[in-house]
């Protein structure tokens, strides 16, 4: 009997952790989030639209010259008006930025899954190509589960350099290691596995990763750094988690990154 009831709890267990696994991967808030207060005066909302056909909002700040511009994918929890702060330090360098807001995020429709954020990222580089961005003044920046989208967009696409934030090896890595005893790898929809992906990345990388990060183990972000080509770059912060890195100069250090990669004497892509 016992031994019926642990497997009739183990069965259980994972038939759960398969139906509501998304609900445990994307975290969105779906208000739609006021970029008023922010004060930029060129910063507009823009809708994007999809191949599958959605609308999604995004706010968008042309570059100031030639100054590089962001396209930047954001973490998964929240929606775009937390990252405010970034938007900020970004126009105050010049930089034009093109913040995505996903489907299923900050009042946009759909749900989020992996193959439909990879739809969104390619819809928000048409919008930036449209838009006169060249790739050569285009630079990729994902925060947490945005850079297994910014990966994958720089794996198929020509851009200037790419600035990974709490970076993982894949969601498969992190969710074995939180759940050891079930088969995941045979579990999971949603693997983003940026391990398979960051090898036919063509641009210079730079890898942010604090040492106490508890949502996203450091080692992941680390094997993922050791298997990307140059040029790279790794910053580390070794008392910063996982949400604080900007705290500890993260921001800052991509900002001069930037500056260097993209502002400064062109590096060859194909080295």
């Amino acid at each position: 009997m016992l031994l019926g009831s642990v497997v009739a709890l183990y069965a259980l267990t994972a038939a759960a952790l398969y139906v509501f696994q998304r609900k445990l991967i994307y975290r969105p808030d779906t208000r739609r989030p006021d970029m008023a207060q922010l004060g930029i005066a060129a910063l507009r909302a823009v809708e994007i639209e999809t191949s599958d056909g959605l609308r999604l909002l995004a706010w968008y700040l042309p570059p100031q010259a030639d100054r590089p511009t962001i396209a930047y994918f954001h973490g998964n929890g929240g929606n775009l008006g937390y990252r405010e702060g970034r938007m900020l330090a970004f126009a105050a360098a010049g930089f034009g930025a093109l913040f995505l807001e996903y489907r299923g995020y900050g009042g946009n429709p759909g749900s989020p899954t992996e193959q439909g954020l990879y739809l969104d990222g390619r819809a928000a580089l048409d919008f930036l190509g449209a838009h006169g961005v060249d790739p050569a003044r285009l630079v990729l920046y994902g925060e947490s589960l945005g850079t297994g989208v910014a990966v994958r967009m720089a794996s198929e696409r020509p851009v200037r350099a790419l600035v990974l934030e709490a970076p993982f090896s894949s969601i498969t890595d992190i969710a074995q290691q939180r759940y050891p005893i079930f088969p995941v790898r045979r579990l999971l929809k949603d693997s983003f596995d940026s391990m398979a992906r960051i090898g036919a990345v063509r641009a210079p990388i730079l890898v942010l990763l604090g040492g106490r990060d508890r949502v996203v183990p450091p080692q992941f972000g680390r094997a993922l750094f050791d298997a990307a080509p140059e040029p790279k770059e790794l910053w580390l912060a070794q008392d910063g988690g996982h949400e604080d890195l900007r705290q500890f100069g993260g921001l800052d250090a991509a900002i001069s990154f930037i500056r260097r990669r993209v502002m400064g004497p062109r590096i060859d892509q194909a080295n």
